[in-house]
């Protein structure tokens, strides 16, 4: 007698147990004191994690280990511009988005953020609601890219057979 039989699809890519989906976790790069305290001041009363590196290699390494959903990153770094770090995540399996920011945000420079791939630019100082507002946006946007990869991948994976009452 033939056992019956369903199919269970299989995901083709890791998943880091849904920790950035349920919370913000921003990744802050740039070499401005001022500014990592600005935006550790703007998240400190909310469920918002916020790691903060100086230099793009420092940045780099930790994405490996902790990666981010929100990348906030100065459009001039010491080892890098903001260039280098958009066409970095474009290689990532669950791409952070990134969000640029600049004391001297002219017209040209937004103009090419948002043409290149970034999500938008910050003016600094920063602005607590502004910050809120386009941060908030961004994770939303990065949330619903990861579930739709997901489902597109659970959608065209192999099934796989498994006995039924297994």
């Amino acid at each position: 007698m033939p056992v019956a039989m369903k199919k269970v699809p299989q995901p083709e890519h890791q998943y880091d147990g849904g920790t950035r989906e349920r919370c913000v976790t921003v990744l802050a790069v740039g070499e401005h004191e001022d500014d990592h305290a600005a935006l550790r001041n703007i998240v400190s009363h909310s469920n918002w994690r916020l790691r903060s590196a100086r230099t793009w290699s420092e940045a780099r390494a930790s994405l490996i280990e902790n990666p981010a959903s929100v990348i906030v990153c100065d459009h001039r770094l010491p080892d890098a511009t903001w260039r280098d770090v958009l066409n970095y995540v474009a290689d990532l399996p669950e791409k952070p988005v990134l969000i640029v920011s600049s004391r001297t945000a002219d017209d040209q420079l937004w103009g090419e953020v948002l043409n290149l791939g970034a999500y938008d630019l910050l003016l600094k100082p920063f602005d607590q609601q502004e910050v809120v507002r386009v941060v908030s946006l961004a994770w939303l946007n990065w949330k619903n890219a990861c579930e739709q990869a997901r489902k597109a991948a659970m959608a065209g994976a192999a099934p796989r057979l498994m006995v039924a009452g297994a």
